[in-house]
């Protein structure tokens, strides 16, 4: 297949090229489906899951819970605990997954006639995950079931301290695990090792997960006749949540996580849930939100609360009762999150300079003392993105401790070599999935552990970065680039990890204005040979190639520019715009 527009190397040095197509569209026997229809085969879906993809929908794809490994001793267990009005109290992590696993199940059993608790642990002075001394707590304090989510698959030691309390624990989570598990009255996680049918959904976050309980649960419930003389709570008003904490761990948009995220964005344009809809106020967004404000709008604020601020922020926002309460909240996280940038852009700056000497590396192992450990995990993603590799960014404190968070690249799985580092003895605890991981570990391994990584990484590294091209879905001139366009493409969302978003070739144009605004923002205004113009923006690519390339472009020479069709909504009418990822010469 012949590259895109014939580029084989871009400013940035990629070749481009058709994204799924199996033909050549400039061979003149090549007949193309509708838009929608490019889009969905050329992201993998089969002809005949066409019509399930266009409008993915939980009937569609929502497998019988069932399937997984203890799931219907967890679902009997909490069924059990609701019945008799124990006390249960949700242990969640402090990252958007977690405040959304918990808020759900907490949601769920308050509908059910419980009151759970509550218990997000402190970043800085807990760590991630459950302890034993947090776990015997909530015992002591009247917890008769305590159930985990987005943690508690490796916690072996923490879990061992409740089975000698006799306390019941039920863990949901989708981290990877090791062949050995810690004991729990049931542990429900599709990346278990000895997980069969239930294997094929290891791609979805802890709060998809949690939704396949509550599923679990209300069916034992209703099997058992709890709802014949109670109404039964409507699981799918809880699926805001669900994408949320679906977008916000970045995990694949596929399968059922498209239908989850497809329908969740209906129901939090409904605003019911009181803390979203504050939060969405305070975000300024004016519109019903999109799969891209759960990534860069929301999911960031509530973060925040777990980085920079205190670490049960976002349960408490996402379950609370009162209007007032949710605002200020809201304003909190908001405040937070600007704290976050200013603490972060420190962070990233020392971070990239460290990075400039690990050329060679397969990952790059960056550390520091005084940094931020509540920053790392975005650090480390937009260094990944910088570098085109995977990049693990460490957080030492006072003690020579590290707290470590790292980010991956498509086909090099971080969250196993992280496992099989803590195997060998480099780590205190770690763990994770293929796109990010988290380690604890003294300051003087942290060089082997970066050997350690490089020699079991930098193989699929050079694979994954030798296989890497740019991906297009369509070629337009810049009149092309219009709000009808943008809609058309949104059809085929919801779009992120796994089901990438549409990216265009519009030109071939001039550069009529370029200047930088922001933080390193490039910002355009060119023309094409159509007569139209287009507003475009390169973010954060002033320093780069790109940026200067179009920074300096003579206004004689003709570009391509690639990217994504968004839509600018500030002015009195919806308009369209690029926000650019690439170019390159056309003459």
């Amino acid at each position: 297949m012949r590259p895109v527009l014939n580029i084989h190397r871009s400013i940035l040095g990629q070749p481009w090229r058709w994204r799924g197509l199996a033909a050549d569209p400039c061979d003149a026997s090549f007949a193309p489906d509708d838009l929608v229809t490019q889009l969905l085969l050329a992201r993998g879906c089969a002809r005949e899951a066409l019509e399930a993809h266009r409008s993915p929908s939980i009937r569609g794809f929502m497998p019988d819970p069932s399937i997984f490994r203890d799931m219907d001793k967890a679902a009997e267990r909490l069924a059990d605990a609701v019945q008799a009005g124990e006390q249960v109290a949700i242990f969640g992590d402090y990252d958007v997954d977690g405040a959304t696993s918990a808020a759900l199940l907490i949601l769920l059993l308050r509908q059910l006639g419980i009151e759970p608790r509550a218990y997000i642990p402190d970043r800085m002075t807990e760590g991630y995950g459950p302890s034993g001394p947090a776990l015997l707590r909530l015992k002591e304090e009247g917890a008769s079931l305590i159930v985990t989510v987005d943690c508690g698959a490796q916690a072996f030691e923490a879990l061992d301290a409740a089975r000698e309390a006799k306390v019941d624990v039920v863990v949901v989570d989708h981290h990877k695990c090791a062949a050995a598990l810690p004991y729990a009255h049931a542990l429900v996680n599709p990346n278990r090792m000895d997980e069969r049918e239930g294997a094929e959904h290891g791609h979805l976050a802890a709060v998809g997960v949690a939704f396949l309980l509550g599923a679990a649960l209300l069916r034992t419930l209703r099997t058992r006749g709890w709802f014949t003389s109670r109404p039964e709570p409507k699981l799918i008003e809880l699926l805001d949540l669900v994408a949320l904490g679906t977008v916000a761990d970045v995990a694949q948009l596929r399968g059922l996580n498209r239908a989850f995220v497809a329908q969740g964005l209906k129901v939090m344009a409904q605003r019911r849930n009181l803390g979203l809809a504050a939060l969405i106020e305070a975000s300024r967004l004016t519109r019903a939100p999109t799969c891209s404000d759960l990534g860069f709008a929301l999911g960031p604020r509530i973060n925040a609360g777990g980085r920079v601020g205190r670490s049960d922020l976002g349960v408490r926002l996402l379950t609370t009762r009162d209007r007032d309460e949710a605002r200020a909240i809201a304003e909190e996280l908001d405040r937070l999150n600007e704290e976050r940038r200013a603490i972060e852009a420190v962070v990233q700056a020392e971070a990239e300079e460290r990075c400039a000497a690990q050329q060679d590396r397969g990952v790059a192992v960056v550390s520091g003392r005084g940094w931020h450990a509540g920053v790392i995990g975005i650090v480390a993603g937009r260094l990944k993105e910088k570098l085109g590799r995977p990049v693990l960014v460490i957080a030492v404190d006072e003690n020579g401790v590290g707290k470590g968070s790292g980010r991956s690249i498509a086909g090099v799985d971080l969250g196993a070599a992280i496992l099989s580092a803590k195997d060998s003895g480099l780590l205190h605890a770690g763990g994770g999935h293929a796109m990010a991981a988290g380690v604890t570990v003294s300051e003087d391994t942290i060089p082997a552990l970066a050997d350690f990584l490089h020699d079991n990484l930098a193989e699929a590294v050079e694979c994954a970065r030798g296989e890497r091209a740019l991906l297009f879905d369509a070629v337009l001139a810049p009149g092309g680039v219009n709000p009808m366009l943008v809609e058309a493409l949104e059809v085929g969302g919801p779009y992120g990890v796994g089901w990438p978003a549409p990216r265009v070739a519009a030109g071939p144009v001039r550069v009529i204005r370029a200047d930088t605004v922001g933080n390193g923002h490039v910002r355009l205004t060119v023309a094409g040979d159509d007569g139209r113009s287009l507003k475009a923006v390169a973010f954060r690519q002033a320093d780069t190639p790109l940026g200067m390339a179009l920074l300096g472009a003579p206004p004689h020479r003709r570009l391509w520019l690639a990217g994504r069709a968004k839509i600018d909504d500030w002015g009195s009418r919806p308009a369209a715009e690029l926000h650019v990822e690439d170019a390159a010469w056309a003459d």
